[in-house]
């Protein structure tokens, strides 16, 4: 019995939302829909300029919202990252503690520096627009890396963004290379089309044709195989990755189990939020995966979760609702 369900590796965020119109995108030329990593200077030049409070202030990064999925759900997860000793940082643990995920900052110094954050415009079609200062964040590396947890995992899960920095690239394989070694299963998300256009080169490396699980978007599954037809596309994935899911939005998902493609139902709603969407989607299949649902079992839940997450503000589902899912899906 391993002491981990999931263990997971990404960028520590705290996460800032706000509410914006388009105007406010086009006015101050953010890239709309997408991730954008910027300079500390612009994100405040942002945030200054927007006239409203953030709506929610939580601990993020996108497979820090997959592994607190899984905590909530009753799973158990761990989670490697790095914050700085500042005010961000001593909210992230504290949120990390109070969502119930181990991390690798217990019982440890922290350097001095900037915490990353993470700006979340949200408009009212739904749609997120992300502008990311990494912080410190940048410098995650090999240090943060635990063989001993990664050993005591069902699943590792590799955050896509890693890709950006060169230390946390470094941390990304060997993090993969300890699991594929100990007989752990390997799961990555491709995280946003933007990125895997930029270092498409590093994601086939880390990914080769042994990874286990593979989480993408149709962008993104586009943008990796380099094809424009997503029947064409999941024909290429199988190539790299042993099982896949693919998200379609409102058309639901698409999920690859090694032998069969499962076609997986939408669940209808008003969407207000998509910020988290597909890391809520993450979470709810490996947990799904590692308490006996089995693959089609598993896309229903994640299906169920991420409708309830894209009908409110924020990436996260309150304790209750997580129970109210559960207890539909018996």
């Amino acid at each position: 019995m391993k002491k981990f369900d999931v263990y997971g590796i990404g960028n520590a965020l705290v996460d800032l939302e706000f509410k914006v119109s388009d105007e406010f995108i086009e006015e101050n030329e953010v890239p709309k829909g997408l991730m954008t990593l910027v300079d500390d200077e612009k994100q405040h030049q942002l945030i200054s300029a927007i006239d409203h409070h953030e709506t929610k202030k939580k601990s993020g990064g996108s497979a820090a919202n997959t592994v607190i999925a899984v905590s909530q759900f009753g799973g158990k997860a761990f989670y490697s990252c790095k914050v700085a000793n500042d005010e961000f940082g001593d909210f992230y643990l504290t949120d990390m503690k109070d969502a119930g995920v181990t991390t690798n900052l217990d019982g440890i110094t922290r350097e001095d520096g900037t915490t990353g954050r993470c700006l979340v415009m949200i408009t009212d079609d739904a749609d997120r627009t992300m502008n990311t200062f990494l912080g410190i964040t940048t410098d995650l590396s090999t240090q943060e890396v635990s063989e001993a947890d990664i050993k005591d995992s069902e699943y590792v899960y590799l955050e896509g963004y890693l890709v950006t920095s060169d230390s946390a690239f470094e941390a990304m394989k060997l993090t993969k290379k300890i699991a594929e070694e100990n007989g752990v299963n390997t799961s990555i998300t491709l995280s946003d089309p933007s990125i895997v256009g930029a270092f498409r080169d590093r994601f086939s490396e880390v990914i080769g044709a042994s990874v286990d699980l593979l989480f993408c978007n149709e962008e993104e599954a586009l943008a990796y195989t380099q094809t424009n037809d997503l029947m064409e596309a999941r024909e290429a994935l199988k190539k790299d990755a042993r099982r896949f899911v693919i998200t379609q939005g409102k058309n639901g998902a698409m999920i690859f189990d090694g032998d069969t493609f499962i076609d997986i139902e939408p669940y209808k709603v008003n969407a207000v939020d998509t910020n988290g969407a597909g890391d809520m989607y993450a979470g709810a299949f490996l947990y799904g995966l590692t308490h006996g649902f089995g693959y089609a079992g598993s896309g229903k839940l994640a299906s169920l979760a991420s409708s309830k997450v894209v009908s409110q503000y924020g990436p996260r589902l309150k304790w209750h609702e997580v129970q109210e899912i559960l207890n539909h899906l018996k």
